[in-house]
């Protein structure tokens, strides 16, 4: 089983709307919660997770933090080597965790961070999101997109060693928008963050890179 865990995202639903979009064969294998993190505290879903995909940052848009149930099963599942597809700014789903934000590669960083660096920013520009120069296996099916005036989530801590898969220019510079690090347990920690406004969520190139990520993190 495939479990996806989002928030609404102040009131663009970009979890549920990718959720809703992705061909009806895959949402079947996909137990989808929104604004609902006590599933997550129970960690039962541990057992049989095959992919845990993520599209939240814990607390904000008045939901509370995730708490210690959710913690102790996110970590059983990390540590049995369990991939994570984490979307938009899910790299701080759960940021208040010390071992979670040395984990995830690329890192959104927010303003009340423990560890107090720089914060990220998320300018909003139309972008051209394009496959970077890397000899990742999964880069030849990738597909370029081009987004309308979307957030851009950019100036990312990076906290563990990751291959950038796909990235965009903007005035501000070249950032990375795809990458996959590695876990200290072997887990892939796969990072695809374009995708905020419904406009946005719902564009197909970006979806089918989505679906190509989820079939890539459930081989066997």
């Amino acid at each position: 089983m495939i479990y996806f865990f989002a928030d609404e995202h102040y009131q663009m639903f970009p979890g549920r709307t990718i959720y809703e979009h992705l061909p009806e064969n895959l949402r079947r294998k996909i137990a989808f919660h929104e604004n609902d993190w006590d599933f997550l505290e129970k960690g039962s879903w541990e057992s049989d997770c095959e992919l845990l995909i993520l599209h939240m940052i814990g607390g904000t848009c008045n939901q509370p933090l995730p708490g210690d149930g959710a913690e102790r099963a996110v970590r059983r599942y990390c540590e049995r080597g369990g991939n994570i597809l984490l979307l938009h700014g899910s790299s701080a789903a759960f940021w208040p965790w010390r071992w979670w934000r040395e984990i995830v590669g690329f890192r959104w960083v927010r303003p009340n961070d423990p560890d107090n660096p720089q914060s990220s920013t998320h300018p909003q520009h139309p972008c051209e999101v394009v496959v970077a120069k890397t000899r990742h296996r999964l880069a030849a099916k990738l597909q370029n997109f081009t987004l309308p005036e979307d957030e851009i989530y950019i100036r990312l801590e990076q906290t563990a060693p990751a291959m950038t898969l796909m990235e965009t220019t903007i005035a501000e510079g070249t950032f990375p928008q795809c990458a996959e690090a590695v876990n200290i347990w072997g887990g892939k920690m796969f990072s695809f963050i374009p995708g905020h406004k419904p406009v946005a969520a719902s564009n197909e190139k970006l979806l089918n890179n989505i679906q190509t990520a989820i079939e890539y993190l459930t081989e066997e």
